[in-house]
């Protein structure tokens, strides 16, 4: 087989491609998305979302904001998340269209 041809990622770029699909890989970091690629939450909404404490889920909105998939803005002593990556989008609406449960 001729390989020659092929247009083929660096090392470099696989290994963050790699890094973020770790970070949002749990089901309470997709849902999170999920949610934010529609409106913007405050980390008590999405904790009810995700049936999780506040805590835990101001731990998922750190790493994803640490990685960069997500923006924050303060609102006196609330703290609202959004998507600051936009090729989240994408990843999700795979997701969506492969896994999701169709009702009824």
């Amino acid at each position: 087989m001729n390989f020659d041809k092929l247009n083929l990622l660096d090392q470099a770029s696989l290994e963050m491609a790699s890094e973020c699909l770790r970070t949002i890989a749990h089901p309470c970091r997709l849902r999170m998305i999920y949610v934010l690629l529609q409106q913007e939450c405050s980390v008590g909404e999405l904790a009810e979302l995700c049936d999780i404490p506040s805590h835990m889920a101001s731990e998922h909105l750190r790493l994803l904001k640490d990685r960069g998939l997500l923006a924050s803005r303060r609102e006196s002593r609330k703290i609202f998340y959004s998507i600051a990556e936009p090729a989240l989008a994408s990843i999700m609406l795979c997701v969506v269209n492969k896994f999701s449960c169709k009702k009824g």
